[in-house]
């Protein structure tokens, strides 16, 4: 039996329209409700597609922080501050589901134990594939650094920009959130908190 390229797309089609996942229902529901025919062509698949970019874009419920750290803790005598800073990110806002991103930078001190530089921009993406708040999600990404690797102290800041003030709302187009979380010597140090934010800002 041969199926024409035309009656595969139309059965692939009508496959999608079927489909039993329930995410993908709730989408067609969505597109039903806010007016549009779920079926017609330009957004047949649309559901599907959906679904897929919604699983990806909260795949951090899925993930285990200290498989992703993967025990990429190293011992070194340094006790100078490390930097990784412009650490881009991309999340949904729990009120709007709708995008924010901007860019994360993190400090820490180590106290005799280092952190593989490239594990700190897969756990910001842990936490940032989730839906979130700016605020929290500064807090989780400082808090597990301190869990994990004890150092003296640690600073974390978010600059983003939310689709929810941009698009919607007060429609400021130029606003940017700013956040931070210091613990340890960053709290309590001034002469450190500050070395971080000028270095983050690129003052020497």
């Amino acid at each position: 039996m041969v199926i024409k390229a035309d009656e595969l797309a139309r059965l692939e089609e009508v496959e999608i329209s079927h489909s039993h996942d329930p995410l993908e229902e709730a989408v067609r529901t969505l597109i039903r409700e806010l007016g549009e025919n779920p079926e017609r062509e330009g957004l047949s698949k649309s559901p599907a597609r959906v679904a897929r970019s919604l699983r990806f874009l909260t795949s951090g419920y899925t993930q285990d922080v200290d498989k992703v750290l993967n025990g990429a803790f190293y011992s070194v005598e340094y006790d100078e501050m490390v930097i990784v800073k412009d650490i881009e990110m991309f999340s949904l806002c729990e009120h709007h589901l709708l995008p924010f991103f901007g860019r994360c930078h993190i400090a820490y001190i180590p106290n005799k134990k280092v952190i593989g530089l490239s594990k700190l921009p897969r756990l910001v993406d842990v936490f940032a594939r989730r839906l979130q708040v700016q605020e929290r999600l500064t807090n989780q990404i400082a808090e597990t650094i301190m869990d994990k690797i004890k150092p003296q102290g640690v600073g974390v800041v978010i600059e983003a920009q939310h689709l929810c003030m941009i698009m919607r709302g007060v429609e400021k187009q130029n606003s940017v959130a700013v956040t931070s979380a210091m613990l340890g010597s960053f709290r309590d140090c001034r002469e450190t908190r500050e070395e971080f934010l000028a270095l983050v800002r690129g003052k020497s």
